[in-house]
């Protein structure tokens, strides 16, 4: 019953009950019901199409019984994709962002794009200037950058697509021009909820583009920090970003709006109908109060905004209360979505929706895909589907065709209520705040449902659904789609790929990359890698070097190939691991897309860098656990240079692998064979003789880069190593160096040369040999050590050249080289034998460990070869092969079985050969004779080795030679090679026949060849080596000879055809000229005259005395000095022993002698010099100059041969060389100056310097410069050479400066920074500057110099109170250059306090204002003026304060305030100070001035405006207080007057003056004419006349020149408040006086502040142009400028604007930028106004611009418009103004002639006339006339016709 009354109710209503609804609303929401819902339903398309003919009745009759009988059924569905249309308005929930789109969930589990291009207009705009400049702008922001998921946008349906597969996407914008297309300015309310953009930031705020024409919006900063703060997206919005904003106030008509993006007023923000909504701009989003008018399962119909009707489904009702609804209850609802045409609007009653600004629960994306096991039916709709609930309370939607396999196989019945279901989550609504689940079997079983469940590597089933040009297109699931590229189609690459596949084919593929985010998935169809069983490869950190796996070759190229796995990893097949046989051509072998095994050499994850191998090793498994096992600990590092003991683990083909023992093993490290020794042959030996188990002592780790830790035994590398003699990196290679490496590669244009620490450089052809190189690999193998000089580097390219040419690399010595060389194979070899012994297993071994050279052996003959050699058996060399050639023979004839004894050469441990020979004069036995060390012997070539040379000498015994001189002594041409059989020279170096069988030698000057052009640089050498030749000269021959070559410091003399002798530099001259270079004063072939004053040895180059057994064996040192030609020779008589250079000692320190420069010594850093030929010296390069240029390059300041002058300061450490300096001997003492090279630099402390003599002195930061800087080290670099002054030389410790005032006292240049040596040089008041040393809870330490310190209190850092100390810290750091001032000094405890406070130093506060703290005292002083008491104890607290620091009662000048008792303050502050004088007092002020509270208004600063005498005159006419005067002057009459009691008589003469001058007074006051002269009589004035802003102006000037700036504010504001409001202008007037006030006495805040207020109160346009003329006229151009620019913004349709800034840029000069302007104003203003604005334009240029463009402007105007009379006018005027007579006449001309109304002709003829009868003559008036009648002729001739 009750529910039939209801529905009568409903279809009957009674009076008054329901509001009447306007009319063609709620019907419309019907016909939209229809149309959305009822598509698929024949029956209900027509009662759909009943109701549209019914429409109109509907409206007439409004209780027609068909309509309520629809009505009561309330049929609501949810919104599906047929139903959007394009203009539907939606709210949305960004779902995800990425770089090009936003994905946007819609309601009822829509899914909507925004593409970046439907974003805003302003963000298309800058992404177009993006795309077209092809560089990133800056303030383009990405839109990941602006939006987050989560937040909820208002969207507009722009289009519903298609696509091929028959799926439809929803594309939408949220440009606000699109949303919010129904509004209009005249509709904008305040408290409206609108969408907006941020289109460009300002100062104050931000102009954010609602999308409506014709209004600003305008969001002030304020209003926007809390938003700004909760999104935590940056300090600022940025240019795109959407916003909620709330409309605060609405201006002019809807012209202006002022916005808030507050968090709390958009959430309260409600739609009312105050604002007005209509239905044509209604907008999603908006919250609104609603009533319920019908409830439905499916549903409810709710009204809203009075007279609105609207439906929520069952998906948007709140689902705490899901049924708990009922007719006429008041909700809160939210809108979802408005219809375009049948204006249908959807709401929703979710909680979260009711909030603007708020965001609906955020579901996880991580759990689609999960497979849920039970699910509860909540909730079934039959034609819809079901809404489960989880075990966690979320809920979700199952959509109909989702709940089962097919429509006919689905049971209602399984979903009642309660039912429980297994689902998949497929998707989440978030617009719905639900899952979308699926519970069809197909799903849940389903492998893969989204990209993110796609793996690289899995093998997947597909179907083939399209062909595109890059390859073809294979769907996986209905999702899920992926690109087989073109390569990928099959193992060879497919022309026509069509014809293999067609379309809806089933096809395997493999997963070659994926990456969900950008939903791209790349498969490939090649068998060998869909069916490939080998691990995959997706990453660079899998690639584990022994890795074999399959790849695809994506390049083949000469260098090799580069191969291509999953996920991108790509890595290169150099071209020697291509194959086990050469490939000279890779491209031709390998194919692109070919897939092949691949092995895994070395990676680098970081650099991603891959190296593979085609060449697989055969037992891949074993081999690969092997080296992982080890590797996984390698976390070791090691460091280079570093010694390590290792164990050999395994033999490999280049090397060996080994553990290092010091980590028991554990970690894993290679020797390449190449770095087993230094010698090439005893690398291989070595190689060969090492087994697994022995232990290498003494091995230097190489390098540890990529996977192994590379070491090396090379003795020669060591060694360089340990001694420093190595570069560490690029930077310190120096040309000149000569460094040991190894060669790393041989080309044909020259070798490669690595040195330790990684360093490589390269040896072009021309400088690898001393001999011509046709090969370069028959003069260098890889790993070979080699000594290398650095020629050049390339800092840009990195790259150094070297030369390995022995000339340039040697040290000189060539036998001491090449005897260490021999001492260093025989050391390696004695190692090697040691190792043979202990193979106790190998017999072999044991019998070559006992066969040395030089041991006889029994036996017997073998065979004889046709080439005469023989093989021998015996005993003692089992398993051995012996062999002797045809020359070892001897004379014996031999045949095989024979017995035979021998002696043997020498064994090769490597091929187990074993060399003897038979020759007699080996095998019989000699007296052993003793054999000197250094003793010459010719001998025999009995055996060439790879090394070395078996020689005998002439006493039977054997010797070892070196064949090579140095390291890179390797190519011999044949004629060089020794032979066995050859007689050569040899020295004996090794007298004892040691564990070799053999003594060591070193070949003498019989091998001449190999010599040739081997410079020895350290001693003197002789350019060409002379052969022995014995000679009969003896010391004190005079002889005569030919100069046959002249060197730098000796001359070479061929004295007769067989012997040479040389005559030094110094031998040459008695008096030798400082500078000039003695031996070049004979020429080649001069025939001279010398005596013998020596002999060299041939081989050591040392001097022989006469008495030496060899002395015949010399080469003679020659003399063509005239004192010993002619006199007594005394200069090697007296030298008996063996060693001449002991003469060295003769010299005495402090000596000086005339040297001769030999050569810099640039590794060294010397200078190496010949006093005499016997005696050599050093100079130091801190010894060679004081002047620092000459030690930069001291190569090129001396030149080789050049005479020096030199103090011997010493001799080295062997007492062979002397010790030189060019610059006397360094006393180092105070005061004296000094070169240095520095050596460290020490961050805030200063500089460590070598001085002289091997010194070191320290300089402190205080003594760098005589100006302080922020980067006090900046310039200096270690390896710097600087002059020093040497303050103090005491203890050892020497002490320097750098000051320019030290080192050149005379230059008296301004010494900024003084310096300050002790307590005595700071004196009170004075400005220091110096360096922040520490920050500590007692203050700031500050270095004054470098051993006083001063101390800053916190108090007097800075006049901002500060808590934290690390703020301290941070902007006084350590090292901080700062001026300070000294507040006191304390002599006795060394104490100094200072101030950084700005008032005392005049600089700026050392914290920024930026960081608003509060100041100290600021508090104090609004007590001050508060309270009296207060004061009192301040004064006290004060007091104490004071008294607590040292001596500062007198010491700390802080200014001071004295508070003026009165309040009418005049404004100006005064400060006293002790001891300080006026001009001091009035800085001060100054400086106060600046340094104001934050906030505080300054003070007056009485420079500009009035003058102090200003009109003083105007200031005595009437007197208003005479009282006063009289009184003082009579009491100064009489003091005692007061005292006596006054008579009658006077009490009345006294009122009767009183009365007389109140007479005199209201005269005076009365009198029109007169001047206001106080505050009184403007208070009258401005009574009488409140609305004259004349007269407040002349009250705020009256202020003005008594300087009270305070009270001239006051009277404004007192006059703002007073005058009228109708009386505009007056107002104004006042505003104006004001903004002037603040612009020449404010700050330009106050400016600002009065500035914004006037624009509120008046006419903004006036304001702003007022402000810019202030500006203007106050020569502020730049503020100026800006305020034009803002006014361009905001007033673009003003034409008076644009006019005012031209006129202002041309007043500037800018004619330029006036040209510029008129093209931006003719774009912002109406077509209309543009003839007026371009000849307003042209006017302002012939005022103040160029007049020539002005009438070019004019023309053009006047082509364009001719008819344009006034613009013609207008012409003419200007030109009688600015132009000659014949430019007016030619307009007049122009003008008369066209055909124009008579009117007009007449006003123009006129005007001609006019001008003529002024400017003109008779003629031209009589001409004028004529035309005149011309004209009328011809007018009233067309008229007949």
């Amino acid at each position: 019953r009750i529910a039939s009354m209801a529905s009568m109710e409903e279809n009957f209503p009674r009076g008054g009950v329901q509001k009447k609804p306007t009319v063609g609303k709620t019907p419309d929401s019907k016909l939209e019901r229809d149309n959305l819902f009822d598509v698929r339903h024949e029956e209900k398309s027509q009662k759909r199409k009943r109701s549209q003919r019914d429409q109109g009745k509907q409206k007439k009759f409004k209780a027609d019984k068909t309509a309520a009988a629809k009505d009561s059924v309330l049929n609501i569905e949810p919104l599906t994709i047929e139903v959007l249309c394009e203009g539907m308005l939606l709210l949305g929930c960004i779902k995800e962002v990425s770089d090009y789109e936003l994905i946007v969930s819609l309601p009822n589990g829509l899914t909507g794009f925004v593409p970046a291009t439907q974003i805003s207009d302003t963000y298309s705009k800058m992404l177009s200037k993006q795309v077209a400049q092809g560089e990133l702008l800056e303030d383009l922001n990405s839109l990941s950058d602006m939006y987050s998921p989560g937040t909820l946008v208002r969207c507009i349906v722009t289009s519903v697509e298609k696509s091929a597969d028959g799926r439809r996407s929803i594309k939408l914008s949220i440009d606000p021009k699109k949303v919010n297309n129904g509004l209009n300015a005249s509709a904008l309310a305040s408290g409206m909820l609108l969408s907006g953009f941020v289109s460009s930031v300002e100062d104050h705020g931000y102009i954010i583009d609602i999308g409506i024409s014709g209004t600003h919006a305008f969001l002030p900063r304020q209003k926007a920090q809390n938003y700004i703060k909760a999104i935590k997206r940056g300090s600022d919005l940025k240019i795109g970003q959407n916003l909620n904003c709330v409309i605060v106030e609405v201006k002019n008509e809807g012209r202006v709006v002022r916005l808030s993006i507050d968090r709390s007023e958009v959430a309260a923000s409600l739609a009312t109908e105050q604002q007005n909504w209509t239905l044509s701009n209604l907008l999603p989003g908006l919250v609104v109060k609603a009533r319920v008018q019908k409830v439905s399962p499916l549903g409810i119909k709710l009204s809203f905004l009075s007279s609105f009707t609207g439906i929520v489904d069952f998906i948007h009702m709140d689902p705490e209360k899901s049924m708990n609804y009922s007719p006429d209850q008041v909700v809160k609802a939210c809108i979802l979505s408005v219809h375009p045409t049948s204006k249908v609007v959807r709401l929703t009653l979710r909680p979260a929706f009711l909030h603007p600004g708020g965001s609906p629960n955020q579901l996880s994306s991580d759990r689609v895909g999960a497979v849920v096991e039970e699910s509860t039916v909540k909730a079934f709709y039959k034609q819809f589907g079901a809404i489960f609930e989880f075990e966690d309370g979320t809920l979700a939607f199952a959509r109909l065709k989702h709940l089962s396999k097919t429509r006919k196989s689905f049971k209602p019945a399984a979903f009642k209520t309660g039912c429980k279901h297994k689902c998949r989550i497929i998707d989440y609504s978030l617009m719905d705040e639900m899952y979308i689940v699926s519970l069809k079997y197909k799903i849940i079983e389903a492998r893969f449902l989204q990209y993110q469940d796609i793996h690289t590597g899995d093998v997947v089933q597909g179907k083939v659904f399209a062909f595109k040009p890059i390859g073809m297109h294979v769907k996986v699931t209905d999702g899920i789609k992926g690109l087989v590229p073109s390569l990928h189609l099959a193992d060879v690459i497919l022309k026509q790929p069509e014809r293999k596949y067609n379309i809806g084919d089933e096809v395997k593929c493999r997963v070659l990359e994926c990456n969900p985010a950008g939903k791209k998935l790349i498969i490939t169809l090649k068998k060998s890698l869909v069916q490939s069983k080998l691990p995959v490869l997706s990453s660079y950190e899998d690639a584990k070097p022994g890795l074999i796996t399959h790849g695809f070759v994506v390049c083949a190229r000469e260098f090799g190939c580069i191969v291509k796995f999953y996920n991108d990893v790509k890595g290169l097949v150099p071209k020697n691991e291509l194959s086990s046989e050469p490939i000279s051509c890779p491209d031709k072998v390998f194919h692109e897309g070919q897939v092949l095994k691949v092995m895994v050499l070395k990676c680098e994850p970081e650099q991603e860098r891959l190296l593979l191998s085609f060449r697989l090793s055969s037992k891949p498994a074993p081999e690969d656990k092997k080296e992982c096992t080890p590797k996984k600990k390698q976390e070791v590092k090691y460091q280079i240079g570093e010694m390590v003991d290792v164990k050999v683990l395994k033999k490999k083909d280049n090397g060996l692998e080994v553990s290092i023992l010091e980590d028991e093993g554990s970690v894993v490290a290679s020797i390449p064979t190449a770095h087993l020794s230094d010698f090439v042959a005893n690398c291989r030996l070595l190689w060969h003789c090492l087994q697994e188990g022995d232990v290498l002592p003494r091995v230097m780790c190489l390098s540890d880069k990529g996977e192994r830790i590379i070491l090396s035994r090379k003795s020669a590398v060591i060694s360089a190593v340990q001694e420093e003699q190595v570069v560490r990196s690029f930077p310190e290679i120096q040309p000149g160096m000569l460094l040991t490496g190894y060669v790393r590669n041989v080309m044909p244009f020259g070798v490669f040369v690595e040195f330790p620490f990684g360093v490589t450089g390269l040896a072009p052809k021309v400088s690898m040999s001393d001999k011509f190189v046709t090969d370069t690999k028959d003069h260098f193998v890889v790993g070979q050590t080699v000594i290398a000089k650095v020629m050049s580097t390339d800092e840009e390219k990195q790259r150094v050249l070297l030369n390995l040419k022995v000339s340039e690399c040697s040290s000189g010595d060539s036998a001491a080289e090449s005897f260490a060389l021999l001492n260093q194979y025989f050391k390696e070899m004695k190692e090697i034998r040691n190792l043979l012994k202990r193979r106790e297993e190998s017999s072999m071994a044991q019998a070559l460990c006992e066969l040395v050279p030089g041991k006889q052996l029994q036996l017997v003959v073998q065979d004889v070869k046709e080439d005469g050699s023989v093989l021998f058996c015996g005993s003692c060399v089992t398993g051995l092969t012996v062999t002797a050639t045809r020359y070892h023979l001897g004379d014996k004839n031999i045949v095989p079985g024979e017995k035979t004894k021998a002696v043997v050469l020498h064994v090769d441990a490597l091929t187990s050969k074993v060399y003897v020979s038979l020759r007699e004069e080996l095998l019989k036995k000699r007296a052993k004779q003793r054999l000197t060390q250094n003793s010459q012997h010719s001998a025999i070539v009995q055996h060439v080795a790879e090394e070395f040379a078996i020689v005998s000498l002439e006493t039977g015994q054997l010797a070892a030679v070196p064949i090579a001189s140095h390291f890179n002594d390797t190519f011999r041409f044949d004629s060089e090679k020794l032979k066995v059989g050859q007689t050569i020279s040899a020295t004996l170096k090794v007298v004892k026949v040691d564990d070799h069988g053999v003594l060591l030698a070193v070949q003498g000057p019989g091998k001449k060849n190999v010599f040739v052009r081997v410079r020895n640089e350290s001693e003197t050498a002789l350019e060409e080596m002379i052969p022995t030749v014995k000679h009969s000269l003896s010391l004190g021959d005079v002889v005569t000879g030919t100069v046959k070559s002249v060197k730098p410091t000796h001359v070479t003399v061929a004295i007769d055809d067989k012997v040479t002798g040389s005559i030094h530099a110094s031998r040459i001259l008695d008096e030798v000229p400082i500078g000039s270079f003695p031996t070049y004063t004979l020429k080649a072939g001069q025939k001279v005259t010398a005596r013998v004053i020596g002999g060299r040895d041939v081989n050591t180059h040392r001097y022989l005395p006469i008495t030496h057994p060899h002395f015949t064996r010399t080469i003679p040192e020659l003399s063509i000095r005239p004192s010993e030609i002619e006199g007594e020779i005394t200069a090697m008589v007296d030298l008996k022993e063996d060693d001449a250079l002991k003469k060295a000692g003769l010299y005495n320190v402090g000596q000086t002698v005339t040297c001769f420069v030999k050569k810099y010594n640039i590794l060294k850093n010397w200078l190496e010099v010949e006093v005499a030929p016997d005696i050599r010296g050093r100079v130091p390069l801190l010894l060679l100059s004081l002047n620092t240029k000459v030690l930069k390059h001291p190569e090129k300041s001396f030149k080789n041969g050049q005479a020096i002058s030199a103090t011997v300061t010493g001799t080295d450490v062997t007492e062979t060389k002397l010790c030189l300096s060019l610059t006397g001997i360094q006393s180092l003492e105070q005061g004296t100056i000094t070169v240095g090279s520095i050596t460290k630099v020490t961050p805030h402390m200063g500089l460590t310097i070598a001085l002289p003599g091997g010194k070191t002195g320290k300089v402190s930061i205080f003594h760098l410069n005589d100006t302080y800087t922020e980067n006090p080290l900046g310039d200096f670099k270690v390896g710097k050479i600087v002059r020093c002054y040497i303050l103090s030389n005491e203890n050892g410790k020497i002490q320097l400066s750098l000051r320019q005032s030290r080192l050149n006292p005379k230059s008296n240049n301004k010494v900024e920074d003084v310096e300050i040596t002790c307590i005595n040089d700071v004196k009170k008041g004075q400005l220091v500057r110096g360096y922040v040393k520490s920050v500590t809870p007692s203050g700031v330490f500050f270095g004054l110099s470098t051993s006083l310190l001063g101390r800053i209190r916190f108090q007097n850092v800075s006049p901002y109170f500060v808590q934290k100390h690390s703020l301290y810290e941070k902007y006084l750091p350590e090292g901080k250059l700062l001026t300070a001032k000294v507040l006191g000094v304390n002599g006795k405890e060394k104490h100094v306090e200072l101030s950084l406070l700005p008032e005392d130093t005049g600089m700026p506060n050392v914290l920024p204002e930026s960081l608003c703290l509060p100041r100290y005292g600021a508090e104090r002083e609004r007590k001050e003026a508060d309270d009296k008491e207060k004061r009192k104890e301040l004064k006290l607290k004060t007091k104490r304060r004071r008294e607590n620091s040292e001596s500062e009662q007198e010491a700390k000048p802080k200014k001071r305030k004295i508070c003026p008792a009165d309040e009418n303050d005049s404004g100006v502050e005064v400060y006293y100070r002790e001891e300080e004088d006026d001009d001091q007092e009035e800085e001060a002020a100054k400086k106060k001035s600046k340094m104001r509270k934050p906030g505080e208004a300054p003070r007056l600063q009485v420079s500009t405006g009035f003058t102090w005498d200003e009109d003083m005159n105007a200031m005595d006419i009437p007197v208003l207080n005479p009282k006063e005067e009289s009184s003082e002057s009579e009491e100064e009459e009489d003091p005692q007057s007061k005292l006596k009691k006054r008579t009658k008589k006077e009490k009345e003469l006294e009122r009767q003056k009183k009365e007389k001058e109140l007479c005199k007074l209201e005269a005076a006051l009365m009198d029109p004419s007169r001047q206001p002269q106080s505050a009184d009589d403007f208070d009258r004035l401005v009574l009488s006349s409140p609305n004259s802003s004349i007269l407040w102006l002349q009250y705020m000037a009256f202020h003005l020149q008594a300087t009270e700036i305070e009270k001239a504010r006051a009277v404004a504001e007192r006059a703002l408040k007073t005058i009228c409001f109708r009386e505009e202008q007056e107002k104004l007037n006042v505003w104006v006086a004001l903004l002037n006030l603040e612009n020449m006495y404010g700050t330009e805040e106050t400016l600002m502040k009065v500035f914004e207020r006037a624009v509120q109160y008046n006419e903004p346009l006036k304001v702003f142009q007022h402000l810019c003329d202030i500006y203007a006229n106050s020569e502020k151009y730049k503020q100026a400028e800006e305020l034009y620019h803002t006014m361009l913004k905001r007033f673009r349709q003003e034409k008076s604007v644009w006019l005012k800034y031209a006129s202002f840029l041309l007043k500037q000069g800018q004619t330029e930028a006036t040209h510029r302007l008129l093209e931006r104003a003719l774009k912002a203003l109406p077509t209309k106004e543009h003839v007026d604005v371009i000849s307003r334009f042209a006017q302002l240029e012939f005022r103040f611009g160029d007049p020539e463009h002005a009438k070019a402007l004019f023309e053009s105007t006047l082509n364009s418009y001719p008819k344009r009379t006034d613009i013609w006018s207008i012409y003419v005027d200007i030109m009688i103004k600015q132009g000659s007579q014949q430019e007016v006449r030619d307009i007049f001309e122009r003008v008369i002639h066209m055909s124009l109304a008579p009117k007009k002709m007449k006003f123009f003829f006129k005007r001609y006339l006019d001008y003529e009868n002024k400017f003109g003559t008779a003629e031209s008036v009589l001409a004028v006339k004529r035309a005149a009648l011309e004209y009328v002729e011809t007018r009233s001739s067309l008229a007949d016709t």
